[in-house]
């Protein structure tokens, strides 16, 4: 579909979206998945730690078909990095952790992005405004 027959329809978020990261921890933990890790995130975390990348891989890194992952708490699906409710490495967090909230799922409309503001306390009318392009630039980073 195209506006006004000039190309491609802007996304519903086109004027931006208000979210700040609190470093609540919520987006950490509540279930059991993936944290997909690629290379890059491999060789920051474990320099981040001062871990050589065997005793990272050993330590925080579960293999998943042919992809790679970090481990999470067997009991309650808590990312491996989660210390009490903050992130302990989250200057080097994974580009996966990076892009949250502006995962596709949540920007298929505005009905997800309120379900995303459910999880996430740093979605909130009081939070800066994130311009599309940043958006944008978050999405493909």
């Amino acid at each position: 579909m195209t506006e006004r027959g000039n190309g491609p329809r802007a996304p519903w978020y086109a004027d931006g979206l208000r979210f700040e990261c609190t470093q609540c921890g919520r987006c950490c933990t509540g279930g059991h998945g993936f944290v997909w890790l690629e290379d890059a995130d491999i060789v920051a975390i474990a320099a981040h730690l001062g871990a050589s990348l065997d005793d990272f891989g050993r330590r925080y890194v579960r293999r998943v078909g042919d992809r790679y992952a970090l481990l999470e708490s067997p009991t309650d699906g808590a990312c491996v990095f989660l210390s009490g409710d903050r992130c302990s490495i989250y200057d080097a967090r994974p580009a996966q952790c990076r892009r949250f909230p502006f995962w596709d799922r949540w920007l298929q409309s505005p009905e997800r992005w309120r379900e995303a503001a459910e999880e996430c306390e740093g979605i909130r009318p009081d939070a800066p405004l994130v311009d599309r392009e940043r958006i944008e630039t978050i999405r493909r980073a």
